[in-house]
């Protein structure tokens, strides 16, 4: 019988990598895997590669079969998001970690102790347990900014988007994002992104962001809008399930 495989899914957001290092201190034949979208900022190869040099461990790349990036998947077919989430994270993120894992594989997940990613571990667990899943960070009462500091100290320079102001290393313009605040700062830092957004979201006639409970296509919010709390979901196995949380 085969031994069972500890996956460490990693994003190349802080938190994932903080859990990356501490199950490679507990069993050092982890396997690190990473789901390619084509649609992050480029920075992140270079933090993925400082994390291996860290690891000492390969990190498995896993990528679409059908789509090329993240804008390949909107514009074939035609969804960005809704109700049910974004098609980009199940085509770009889920199937392929589908066909990748094994049922007797362990999942651990960078959830941190903060409220909110508790409650995605907890959602995680109710809506998939067949599912051996491990939390370490919450488990070690690590939250995100910890997580943030951590990486400062084992000498790893933080992924580009985090400096300019961004709270989650998405990729650049997430059609899940519905604050103001956030797409703000996507025109201000990466304007053809941003117009390219506008311009597909008008094409498909899908309103993005919120403004006072009102939903409005991207291209609507103010100039001047301000861009002091871009929140924006996190990108995960879970997360259509978590948008249906939150919008209840």
């Amino acid at each position: 019988m085969t031994e069972p495989r500890t996956i460490v899914w990693v994003s190349a957001g802080a938190a994932s990598a903080v859990s990356a290092m501490m199950i490679k201190r507990e069993r050092p034949e982890a396997v690190f895997a990473y789901c390619h979208t084509g649609g992050e900022h480029p920075d992140n190869e270079r933090f993925l590669a400082d994390l291996v040099r860290k690891l000492n461990a390969p990190i498995e790349r896993l990528k679409s079969e059908e789509y090329a990036d993240t804008w390949d998947v909107w514009e074939k077919t035609r969804w960005l998001a809704g109700i049910n989430g974004a098609r980009c994270t199940t085509e770009l993120k889920v199937v392929p970690r589908l066909a990748f894992q094994r049922p007797t594989d362990i999942h651990v997940f960078g959830y941190t102790a903060d409220s909110t990613d508790v409650k995605r571990a907890e959602l995680l667990r109710a809506n998939y347990p067949e599912l051996a899943i491990e939390t370490p960070l919450i488990s070690a009462g690590i939250n995100k900014a910890a997580c943030l500091a951590i990486i400062k100290t084992v000498n790893i320079e933080l992924p580009i988007l985090y400096g300019l102001g961004f709270h989650n290393n998405n990729c650049i313009g997430c059609v899940k994002a519905t604050s103001p605040d956030y797409w703000s700062l996507v025109r201000k830092h990466f304007p053809e992104i941003f117009g390219r957004m506008a311009k597909l979201s008008r094409e498909l006639g899908v309103r993005l962001s919120r403004i006072n409970d009102v939903r409005i296509f991207i291209d609507e919010i103010p100039l001047d809008w301000p861009t002091t709390n871009p929140i924006a979901p996190a990108c995960d196995f879970l997360c259509h399930l978590i948008e249906q949380d939150l919008a209840k």
